[in-house]
């Protein structure tokens, strides 16, 4: 053999066994925190950057840092959990593979409770606790301090315990404006095996009390879960409010500042003379599998949609003095919101007399993003035979890459199995997917491959696509629906949303008997989440969901209202 091979034998085997003798962590968790065995998701956290705990810079940006998980299950105090240098990984995929080198480290638990469904299936999934579905800050998750270490490829076993646990949050208190309500769903309930709850955030008009023989019409203010009612503040911004906070999406200082003052504007032309008076709700509806249910029913995520037609929106409308009618309910929102705002007029056409879908969610499958889920092979990679590509999932306005759908879909896969990180395409999977016959959604696509399922795709086309379902059923919808769609979108969406609504229009323009007779507006070069407002910049009116779409609502009230409608109580 000759020399030279050897020698480049040597130094690949050496390379192989140094790889595999990759240091290894081992997790134990204080029996202070709970002497009850735990199931879960393991989440090792490493950063080099110290400026924030490692649990707070896992992202899907080009900033993120590293995170590697397992799942535990039965897993008592004292026992050690072992993260080996083959734990799957994300932005890195093996633990194995991170460079040698300093980091600061942290572990965390994200605790799984077991529910029993009403179908007689078990899962282990995590509960919201009042955060919205957020790992990193979910109160009763257990976590370690940060602590600086070395890491070297030598087959050492570094140690942690998990000795913290986030506490709980503090529940909003009612102002004169702004109450909050909350109740234990009967449906939910039913479906979950266990105590569910809905709540929302509810925006009373100036002279609420004064005039109690006043019926309002109610606006519905959907998406991401609310902690409290945003946007609206009866104090202004302090005069010396710090504005060198930096907002690097929009690319201006002050941000917060800036913030505080729209909510004191918004205040104001609540309260003044003339404005029109409505009730204005943001809806808690996080659930173990994401911050928000999409407000439809589902097979994983349950009767959300019947939940708050039939539970949540009564109980408002009695407590509150709303109308009642559908003719006076609207709906709107951005992103989540924006899909949610169109599947709800959809799926309940007579409880809603208008919406306005800002941003949304694909509301094609053909674009599922930058997937056609019906035609595409794989989720991941541009079909090719010679060239391996990979499909972006989120850009800028300039058209500037930041992440693939391979790297987002990771990232999800790091944090959680079994559709379980809480993220977004996870909850797409758990709101649109059948059931598996283990209990949990059903892959649209292959976690780690991409490999499309046509089977999960063929029940999404006939339950969720909002383009397809329109088309397909437009014969009853349409009549239903005249003069209540309306949706806007950046041209250059960053998560290319625009797509799918570039079909949806093609559809709508062709519609007929009735023509739909509504609105699709489109923001020139404005990325995610434009909401049809010509004039101002995303910035600011992204901020003024709550008031921009009531010249368009006091318009269809007048057009539509039935004979005899209350158009007068509220206009005090």
């Amino acid at each position: 053999m000759p020399k030279s091979f050897s020698l480049l034998l040597l130094a690949v085997l050496f390379a192989c066994c140094k790889q595999n003798e990759s240091v290894n962590f081992s997790i134990t968790y204080s029996q202070a925190l709970t002497d009850q065995a735990q199931d879960g998701r393991l989440l090792l956290l490493l950063s080099t950057d110290s400026t924030a705990e490692p649990r707070f810079q896992i992202t899907d940006d080009l900033k993120t840092q590293l995170v590697f998980g397992i799942d535990v299950e039965n897993w008592a105090s004292g026992s050690q959990k072992i993260i080996r240098n083959n734990a799957f990984g994300y932005p890195i995929q093996h633990l194995k593979e991170i460079p040698a080198g300093d980091y600061y480290m942290q572990a965390l638990l994200n605790r799984y409770e077991t529910f029993t469904l009403k179908n007689g299936k078990t899962v282990k999934l995590p509960p919201d606790k009042g955060e919205g579905q957020q790992w990193n800050r979910k109160p009763g998750n257990f976590y370690s301090k940060p602590t600086k270490v070395s890491i070297h490829k030598t087959g050492e076993t570094i140690s942690i315990e998990l000795t913290e646990s986030i506490p709980p949050i503090e529940e909003p208190k009612d102002t004169k404006y702004v109450k909050h309500i909350k109740f234990q769903s009967k449906l939910l309930t039913e479906f979950w095996g266990k105590p569910m709850y809905l709540g929302a955030h509810v925006l009373v008009p100036e002279g609420f009390d004064q005039h109690p023989e006043a019926r309002y019409p109610l606006m519905i203010y959907h998406g991401h879960f609310p902690a409290d009612f945003g946007g609206f503040s009866e104090t202004p911004p302090p005069a010396d409010m710090d504005t060198s906070d930096y907002s690097s999406r929009f690319g201006i200082y002050g941000y917060k500042k800036f913030q505080a003052q729209e909510a004191y504007n918004i205040y104001k032309q609540w309260t003044s003379k003339n404005f029109p008076r409505f009730l204005v709700i943001e809806i808690q509806h996080a659930n173990p599998y994401y911050d928000d249910s999409y407000a439809v029913n589902s097979a994983n995520v349950g009767p959300y949609g019947d939940a708050i037609m039939q539970e949540l929106i009564p109980e408002i409308e009695k407590q509150f003095r709303g109308i009642g009618e559908g003719w006076a309910r609207f709906t709107y929102g951005g992103s989540t919101g924006g899909w949610e705002a169109l599947a709800v007029q959809m799926f309940y056409p007579d409880e809603f007399n208008g919406c306005f879908a800002a941003c949304p969610d694909p509301i094609d499958f053909r674009a599922y993003c930058l997937v056609d889920i019906y035609k595409d092979k794989n989720a991941y990679w541009y079909d090719s035979e010679f060239k391996k590509l990979p499909i972006p999932s989120h850009r800028n306005y300039l058209g500037q890459i930041q992440s693939t759908m391979q790297h987002s879909n990771y990232y999800e896969l790091a944090l959680g199995t079994k559709s379980r990180s809480g993220q977004q395409w996870d909850i797409w999977e758990a709101v649109y997917s059948p059931q598996g016959e283990d209990g949990y959604p059903k892959r649209i696509f292959n976690k780690e491959t991409g490999e499309i399922d046509k089977e999960v795709a063929a029940y999404w086309k006939e339950n969720y696509d909002l383009r397809h379902i329109l088309e397909r059923d437009w014969a009853t919808l349409g009549p239903k629906l005249k003069g209540k769609i309306h949706i806007y979108c950046g041209d250059m969406d960053n998560y290319y949303l625009n797509n799918a609504v570039y079909l949806m229009e093609d559809f709508l323009q062709k519609t007929n008997n009735p023509f739909y007779g509504g609105e699709v507006a489109y923001g020139d070069r404005a990325e995610h989440c434009w909401n049809g407002d010509p004039v101002n910049p995303n910035y600011v009116s992204r901020l003024r969901y709550n008031t921009m779409y009531l010249p368009k609502i006091l318009k269809r009230i007048e057009e539509s209202a039935p004979k005899g409608a209350d158009l007068k109580s509220w206009r005090y």
